[in-house]
C-alpha cells in the first residue's frame, strides 16, 4: 500500500463469481475529507466493491485498507456508517426501537439524535418496520448510517425512493459530514444525485473503473447549451468557427449553440451586439460519462477483435 492517509485504498481488487467478473483490478485511493462519487449502470461492479470494503464478501485477489487497517478487522467497522442498496427491514417492530436498539449497541449515540435526524428527514418513527413505504425505509436506513458520526460513511444508492425536498436534506447531511473533515463514498446510477456534493467521481463500467475525475475540473469541460436573445438581428459569422462552439444556429436576433469548456469566445463574441435575454443551461455531465462509456467501449473492442 503507497497512501498512508487513505481512508479507503484498493490496489489490483478482484472479485470473480466462478467465471462471471464482479469487479477486475481496482485501484483507488479516497482521502480524508473527500465525498467520492461511485458512478456506473446497475450491475456494473459498485455493489461488489462496498461489499469487498465491509467484508461481506472477500476478494478473489488483490488488496485494501479502510480507515487504515485489514476490513477483516471487527474495530474498523464501528467506525462506518453504511446503507446497503436493498434494505431489508421487517417485523412488526416500530423504526424508533430498532433505531434506539442500534444506538444502544453503538454506544454514544445520544437520545436526541434520533430525533433530530428523523425531523430532517421527515421520517415517522412510528410505524412497524415491516409496514414501512419504500421511502421511509430508505430514510431509516440513512438514520442508523448517520447517526453514529461514523468517519467513514459508505452509501449505497442513498437517495433511492426518497422525494427531491428529502433528497436535498440528504445532500445538505453529506455536506456536514465533509465539512467535519469525515469522508463519504456514495454510489449511484445517477449522475445528478452525486455531483452537487462529490469532489471526485470514478466510472465504473462491467467490473471495471474506466475513469476517475475532479468534478470542478469535469464541470469546466463539460458541455453547456447556450442562448442568445438580442434586439436585432445578428450575422452568423460573428460566431462561426469559435473554438469550442457547436450545433450553432442563428434565426434572426436570437443564437443557440452548445459550448465545450469555457464559455468566455462566445461571450465576448455575444459582447459586440445589445443582448436582451440569455440562457445557459447546467453543463450536461452526463454527456461526457456517456462518451467515457462509448469511447472506453470502442477502446475494449478494438483490443479484443
Amino acid at each position: 500500500m503507497t497512501d498512508m492517509t487513505a481512508v479507503v485504498e484498493t490496489e489490483g481488487l478482484t472479485k470473480f463469481y466462478g467465471k462471471r467478473r464482479g469487479l477486475e483490478d481496482l485501484t483507488l485511493a479516497i482521502q480524508p475529507g473527500e465525498v467520492f462519487g461511485y458512478l456506473g449502470p446497475n450491475g456494473a461492479g459498485k455493489t461488489t466493491t462496498i461489499r469487498l470494503l465491509l467484508d461481506v464478501i472477500r476478494p478473489t485477489s488483490g488488496r485494501m485498507s479502510v480507515l487504515g487497517a485489514d476490513p477483516r478487522d471487527p474495530k474498523v467497522r464501528a467506525r462506518i456508517g453504511y446503507l446497503p442498496g436493498e434494505l431489508e427491514l421487517e417485523g412488526k417492530e416500530k423504526a424508533r426501537d430498532y433505531l434506539t436498539f442500534l444506538a444502544d449497541v453503538r454506544g454514544g449515540v445520544s437520545r436526541g439524535r434520533i430525533d433530530e435526524l428523523a425531523e430532517r428527514l421527515e421520517a415517522d418513527l412510528s410505524v412497524a418496520m415491516g409496514k414501512l413505504s419504500k421511502g421511509n425505509k430508505q430514510k431509516v436506513g440513512l438514520i442508523q448510517a448517520f447517526m453514529h458520526d461514523p468517519e467513514l460513511l459508505i452509501l449505497d444508492e442513498p437517495t433511492s425512493g426518497l422525494d427531491p425536498l428529502v433528497q436535498q436534506e440528504f445532500l445538505a447531511m453529506v455536506r456536514e459530514v465533509r465539512t467535519t473533515g469525515r469522508t463519504v463514498l456514495m454510489s449511484s446510477h445517477v449522475l445528478a444525485e452525486v455531483e452537487h456534493v462529490s469532489d471526485r467521481v470514478g466510472i465504473v463500467r462491467a467490473g471495471r473503473l474506466v475513469a476517475v475525475e475532479d468534478v470542478a475540473a469535469l464541470r469546466e469541460r463539460a458541455v453547456r447549451k447556450v442562448e442568445f436573445h438580442f434586439d436585432a438581428p445578428v450575422p452568423r459569422e460573428a460566431f462561426e468557427g469559435l473554438p469550442g462552439l457547436r450545433d450553432l444556429v442563428v434565426e434572426g436576433a436570437s443564437v443557440r449553440c452548445t459550448i465545450d469548456g469555457r464559455p468566455d469566445p462566445l461571450i465576448k463574441a455575444a459582447a459586440k451586439f445589445t443582448t436582451v435575454h440569455m440562457v445557459s443551461a447546467e453543463p450536461d455531465l452526463e454527456e461526457i460519462f456517456l462518451t467515457y462509456y462509448s469511447d472506453e467501449e470502442r477502446h475494449h473492442a478494438h483490443a479484443h477483435a
